[in-house]
């Protein structure tokens, strides 16, 4: 199964709009990864905004994510976060499982486990992958426990890009720089 698009997935495909086009005034050869591709729908926005598409590369644990984000005509490995990503790029995107593990929620495309390792892994390696001034767009929720990635993220600048509150929680998506 393939995680589907949502309110997630949507508002940080509108701040990718928006920043792409930006960016790509300064270099219309940036380079772009996503971390956890999915559905796809970042790789397809990606490309829409004018990164071309020999620059946009994904990487996902799930072997149905990869075989559908290939089957679309995309570069997909499976890979385990930046397990066997060598390059380093411009653009680095990850909509994580950002939900705390619970007794009725710990799978994996949604749990980032009892104390967020999956984020707090993805930090720790994900300034290794970075081009100089490059930026990761990184999606984080309310309900996301804080308290567990906090030494890494502040190893990072920080800008909000967006938010959006729903009903039941709020999204935001955060810039990243080194």
């Amino acid at each position: 199964m393939i995680y589907p698009p949502s309110e997630d997935s949507y508002l940080l495909t509108e701040i990718l709009k928006e920043k792409l086009s930006v960016l790509l005034e300064g270099n219309p050869d940036l380079t772009f990864l996503e971390i956890g591709a999915g559905s796809g729908i970042h790789l397809e926005t990606a490309h829409k905004s004018g990164v071309k598409k020999q620059n946009i590369s994904s990487a996902d644990v799930n072997p149905v994510a990869v075989g559908h984000c290939n089957a679309i005509g995309f570069n997909c490995i499976q890979s385990d976060l930046f397990e066997k990503v060598p390059e380093k790029y411009n653009i680095i995107i990850f909509n994580p499982p950002y939900l705390p593990e619970h007794k009725f929620d710990d799978k994996p495309d949604t749990s980032a486990g009892k104390k967020q390792e999956v984020i707090v892994r993805f930090l720790q390696q994900a300034k290794d992958h970075l081009e100089p001034n490059g930026k990761i767009f990184l999606l984080l929720s309310s309900f996301t426990p804080m308290q567990e990635i906090e030494q890494e993220l502040n190893k990072y600048n920080k800008k909000l890009l967006g938010n959006e509150k729903l009903f039941y929680e709020e999204l935001f998506v955060w810039e990243l720089t080194v």
